[in-house]
């Protein structure tokens, strides 16, 4: 089953009913925006804390920013290392392309991942 739902604060109470049916968690985070980025490591830790096994995949979008920060440092904002053991975690840096026609290479291997993940699952 795969839901999607959005992480601004209207749509937060939805996500208890819906991520205990989910397969995985996908969680996009704006590598450009650093104010956000305590908010948004509080509702992770809140949205894996149900689900200790739950794979996970995050996504640091708008990599192609100058004001982006780096895959390594979105790591440590988002206390990634605290996971827990038992979960699977993938942490993808990503940017929309120019035009939108081409997939990069990145969100291939992420497609194929969430797959997978998905796949082993059920």
């Amino acid at each position: 089953m795969e839901n999607i739902f959005g992480g601004s604060e209207p749509f937060r109470s939805y996500s208890e009913t819906y991520l205990s049916k989910g397969l995985l968690l996908i969680f996009v985070v704006d590598s450009a925006d650093h104010s956000r980025l305590p908010e948004a490591k509080k509702y992770l830790h809140q949205l894996i804390a149900a689900n200790p096994v739950l794979p996970l995949v995050v996504f640091a979008n708008k990599q192609d920013l100058e004001a982006a920060y780096h895959i390594t440092d979105i790591h440590e904002a988002l206390a990634l290392s605290e996971v827990g053991n038992d979960r699977k975690m993938f942490l993808f840096g990503t940017h929309v392309t120019k035009n939108g026609s081409e997939i990069p290479p990145t969100m291939q291997d992420a497609k194929d991942l969430i797959a997978q993940l998905a796949a082993d699952v059920q």
